[in-house]
């Protein structure tokens, strides 16, 4: 065994049959241990048991190791029980420093204070719990490793992916793996169950109902925890019908209907509400028939579908689906239940303000009697403030920020008063959003606040450990005569149910439900010119003027370019323009004139020398950025003043199929040029006058009149490769082609296919094919495709498979035809192609078609 010195009771069994002994360790018949002797095995008279008596010598029994210290009960001899009483008694054996009736050892795991399945072990004065395939972890298992819900996933800067969530937290509710859908401002949360395809159904009639129930991997209880903590949830219903109708209306019984939480039978479908015998057709007044509230009810020949969303959460998760009329002849249906679909965490952000000391909230007496755990976050100026406090006849709990660099985590649960301080070597009454979490349980006390160390007190050993508590638990202020709090507190939770501080502060004096100013504590995760918007539960990363997207502005915007592709961004003119325009209306364009460039791309590519980006003027001034023949990079000025200023970057090949990033700065007169994070000129103009910016081009400059020679010859080229995440101040034009060109005043001619350029650096760009992306998880297919070709008859099967065989078979003799060709001709060019390409190609000509087939690859679309 192992570990058998845990404090735990333990069996032993010895059985001895002639030539055989057997030894059996707590009944676990699989690993007992058999030994064999050639000699029959005979037992004394005496049985000794813990050691030998001080007499050893007449009982011939030894010690070979330390006699045993510990209890023994059960005593069997032959299947037979001996009575210690009478030991003790005197009449059977002899004992000596013994305890009879009576275990000095405790039994620390019974009760058993692991949570949520961690496995108690124990020692001669404390117990031990083993958290390991838990999902908890602490002195207890008390703490849920997991995250509440996937709007805290999201504010960890996670991305879109499947996670596990706990909505109770450290309550009873195990956690639940969902999808998390970041991608947008609604953070979507998923839960699949057993049947999202799109199901085929006949042969069903009233007497013999099709059934099928839902399984989400899941407790009911889990998925109302999940369901009443969003803002809002969906379920998807859709019903494909020919020759079957579904709710049979208006005035009918139902042929189909689907159940929902706590088994009740709804008879409105999707698009519908609660209560009425309706599809959504039926409200919009936009049925097939209208003398029908659905489309199947019209009972046609032909397909059609009644399909919404079933949004009441009160009815939510569909648990069953029952449908009961496509027996008849020509008779067809097709459902589908989308998977549980919910946004919003309405206790994230579920906040208080606290506007005088005075204030407070009251709830309910806190019943944390062996365990407790305190969460929430909060915001202030003030120097000191009680969050929270709750008293018994001696014993208490409180939570307050005793300095502006103190928070203090108090209880008392009879054994006199604990306090845990965790000190910040910066203020926290800076009006920033911190977090602080408290835990109380048998074995230690625990006070975490942000990331800071967190402050440990190891509890007594023996003694109190019960915390009685009877008065209301107060929020923001104290029973006794301390200072209340002055400032917000956002999701309180105490042992994983949180408190509705919002709903409460709505009738009380002195509180406001929800607080202001989220990004003044969050908006630094809003990257890449991304701004930060206020909402009422939050804050969202508005990516208008980023050349980035996602919910932190993070994800890149990329394409692949071709050498004819070209993307012009057309600037606003600041006055109208003649054909005579001269140096001498300069005045006309004095308030054009731009003062600075911040300037930001990425690109791949293998091709030199290329024409990256430009940028021209009403007064034919310019600014280029290409890459010579050689593979460095230029960046060249046409200045009014100065002339033409050319910046080489030659610090090594860029057309070398890596992703590189260049930022060109000039603020004023100083001009800062990086490629790949590390700077690489610094210079000053003598004047500056870059004025009345007519267009922007990435790629090929398709009116290349007035272009010098050396922009000109690489314009030739254009650009073929990747470009990412394209900025020019608060303009990305290459975001704006893709994802608003029929809107913003850009021109795209030639193709130009989004990308992604790391995953082409990342793979073999001769392999390299188009990237799908989706943030359903689940492989949902088109559903632009007709039903029919989803629920296609047998007939239409047949065919299609016969036409795909003899298209196989004209390949195969197509195939078989071009290679007895090739055969035929192979001698005579084997000969001509030797002497035609050298017996090694050129490592510049690989290179220069490898990513030429890329763009060529992404451009394909695969049937299958």
């Amino acid at each position: 065994g192992t570990n058998l010195h845990d404090g735990l009771w333990h069996s032993v069994n010895i059985n001895a049959r002639r030539h055989r002994i057997t030894l059996t360790l707590d009944n676990n018949a699989a690993t007992a241990s058999h030994a064999t002797t050639v000699s029959r095995i005979y037992s004394g008279n005496s049985y000794y048991f813990g050691g030998c008596p001080d007499n050893f010598t007449d009982s011939q029994c030894l010690n070979p190791i330390t006699a045993f210290q510990g209890c023994m009960r059960l005593i069997f001899i032959d299947n037979q029980p001996k009575d210690l009483i009478l030991v003790q008694q005197g009449s059977l054996g002899n004992f000596s420093d013994l305890h009879i009736d009576l275990c000095g050892i405790k039994d620390r795991c019974l009760p058993d204070y692991c949570e949520h399945g961690g496995k108690c072990s124990q020692s001669w004065t404390t117990f031990y719990c083993d958290c390991n395939d838990t999902g908890y972890a602490g002195a207890t298992c008390h703490n849920s490793i997991y995250e509440r819900s996937c709007e805290a996933y999201r504010h960890q800067g996670k991305t879109s992916g499947f996670f596990y969530i706990d909505s109770d937290g450290s309550g009873p509710l195990g956690p639940l793996r969902v999808f998390c859908n970041i991608t947008e401002d609604k953070i979507w949360t998923a839960v699949q169950h057993n049947s999202t395809g799109l199901t085929r159904v006949q042969g069903a009639n009233r007497e013999k109902p099709y059934t099928m129930s839902f399984n989400y991997n899941s407790s009911a209880e889990q998925l109302e925890a999940l369901i009443s903590s969003a803002e809002y949830c969906e379920q998807e219903a859709a019903y494909h019908c020919k020759k079957s109708r579904l709710l049979n209306t208006p005035n009918g019984m139902p042929f189909a209907w689907w159940v929902g939480r706590a088994n009740e039978k709804h008879l409105y479908w999707g698009g519908s509400l609660p209560g009425i015998q309706q599809c959504a057709c039926g409200l919009e007044e936009s049925c097939l028939d209208m003398r029908y509230f659905c489309n199947c009810d019209a009972d046609r020949e032909e397909w059609t579908n009644d399909t919404g969303l079933l949004a009441f959460k009160g009815h939510l998760p569909v648990t069953q689906v029952v449908i009961t009329d496509t027996n008849r002849s020509n008779s067809e249906a097709a459902w589908k239940i989308g998977p549980l679909r919910c946004y919003g965490d309405r206790q994230f952000w579920n906040a208080a303000s606290f506007n005088t000391e005075a204030s407070y909230l009251h709830f309910p007496t806190f019943h944390a009697e062996v365990s407790a755990d305190i969460s929430f976050f909060f915001k202030t100026t003030a120097v000191s403030g009680v969050f929270l406090e709750n008293l018994g006849i001696k014993d208490f709990i409180r939570v307050e920020i005793s300095s502006p660099k103190e928070i203090t985590f108090s209880i008392d649960v009879g054994n006199g008063p604990t306090e845990a301080t965790v000190q910040s070597p910066s203020p926290l009454n800076d009006n920033q959003w911190h977090y602080v979490r408290a835990e109380r349980n048998l074995k230690q006390t625990s006070l975490q606040v942000d990331s800071l160390p967190k402050k440990v007190l190891e509890a007594p050993a023996e003694g109190h450990f019960r915390l009685q508590l009877n008065s209301q638990l107060f929020v923001g202020g104290t029973a006794s005569r301390q200072k209340g709090f002055l400032g917000c507190i956002r999701s309180l939770h105490l042992n994983g149910q949180n408190l509705d501080l919002e709903e409460r502060a709505k009738m009380t004096p002195g509180v406001k439900p929800g607080c202001p100013g989220h990004c003044s504590s969050y908006g630094n995760l809003c990257h890449n010119g991304g701004k930060c918007v206020e909402k009422y539960t939050g804050y969202f990363c508005d990516c208008t003027n980023s050349a980035y997207e996602g919910p932190f502005c993070k994800e890149e915007v990329s394409a692949l370019f071709e050498a004819s592709t070209s993307v012009t961004y057309i600037f606003q003119e600041p006055y109208p323009v003649t054909k005579n325009a001269s140096t001498s209306s300069s005045a006309i364009y004095a308030d054009a004139v731009m003062s600075k460039e911040n300037i930001a791309f990425s690109f791949l590519t293998a091709h030199t020398p290329s024409l990256l980006l430009y940028i021209n003027t009403y007064f034919h001034e310019y600014l280029a950025v290409i890459l010579s023949k050689n593979g460095n990079l230029q960046v060249r000025y046409k200045l009014s003043k100065d002339g033409l200023l050319i910046f080489t970057i030659d610090s090594g090949n860029f057309a070398n199929r890596e992703l590189h990033h260049v930022k060109i700065n000039r603020e004023g007169r100083e001009l800062i040029i990086q490629v790949d994070q590390v700077l690489k000129l610094k210079h000053n103009f003598s004047e500056i006058d870059f004025k009345a910016i007519k267009s922007l081009t990435l790629g090929k400059v398709t009116d290349s009149l007035s272009l010098d020679p050396e922009v000109s010859k690489a314009n030739a080229y254009g650009f073929t490769g990747c470009l990412s995440s394209v900025q020019y101040n608060h303009i990305a034009p290459l975001k704006a082609a893709l994802r608003h060109p029929s809107i913003a005043p850009v021109t795209v001619k030639g193709s130009l296919t989004e990308s992604n350029c790391a995953s082409i650096m990342e793979t073999d760009v001769n392999t390299a094919t188009t990237i799908y992306s989706s943030s359903d998880p689940f492989g949902k297919t088109d559903e632009r495709e007709p039903l029919t070709n989803a629920v296609r008859s047998d007939s239409a099967v047949i065919g299609g498979v016969i036409a795909v065989v003899i298209f196989i078979i004209f390949c195969i003799i197509a195939i078989m035809s071009r290679f007895l060709y090739q055969h035929k001709q192979a001698h005579r060019s084997s000969q001509k192609k030797a002497k035609e390409y050298p017996e090694n190609l050129e490592s510049s000509f690989k290179a220069d078609i490898d990513l030429q087939n890329t763009v060529s690859e992404c451009k394909r679309e695969y049937f299958i």
